[in-house]
C-alpha cells in the first residue's frame, strides 16, 4: 500500500487546484489550508523552485467521527493533496491514502472512517 494516490492531467496547475478543489467538494471536502511551497521557498531561503501546492482538505463530518474516537488524530489531519509541476513540466495532483496514514493509529474505531476517507478521497483524484 503506498502512502499516496497520484495522477498526471492534461491541465495547467492553476486549473488543477481549482478542479481538485471541486471535486473534493463534492465529496464534503474543503480546503482549510493552501501554502504556496514555491513563494514561501523564494522568500525564506531565496531559492527557485517549481509550481507546488499543498491543500489541507478536511470534511467536517469524518473530522468530527475521528476525533471522537482518537482524541490525539488532529495530528494526521487535514488531509493533504499536492498540486506541482512535475520533473517533466506536467501538472501532478497527489493525495494522501487515509488507509495507510491511519493505519499506524492502530485504533479499530478508525477502521471504517479510513475506508470511507480513502474512497472519497480517491473518487475525488479520479474524476480529474
Amino acid at each position: 500500500m503506498s502512502y499516496f494516490f497520484t495522477k498526471v492531467v492534461d491541465i495547467s496547475f492553476d486549473q488543477a487546484i481549482e478542479k481538485i478543489t471541486e471535486e473534493l467538494k463534492k465529496e464534503g471536502f474543503g480546503i482549510l489550508t493552501e501554502i504556496d511551497v514555491k513563494a514561501t521557498l523564494k522568500k525564506k531561503i531565496d531559492v527557485d523552485f517549481r509550481p507546488y501546492k499543498i491543500l489541507g482538505a478536511c470534511n467536517p463530518q469524518y473530522a468530527y467521527k475521528a476525533l471522537q474516537a482518537e482524541d490525539k488524530i488532529g495530528i494526521m489531519l487535514p488531509c493533504n493533496v499536492v498540486v506541482q509541476e512535475n520533473v517533466e513540466g506536467k501538472t501532478e495532483v497527489s493525495v494522501i491514502n487515509p488507509m495507510d496514514a491511519l493505519s499506524a493509529v492502530n485504533n479499530p474505531n478508525l477502521e471504517e472512517f479510513a475506508i470511507d476517507v480513502t474512497n472519497k478521497v480517491k473518487s475525488a483524484l479520479d474524476r480529474l
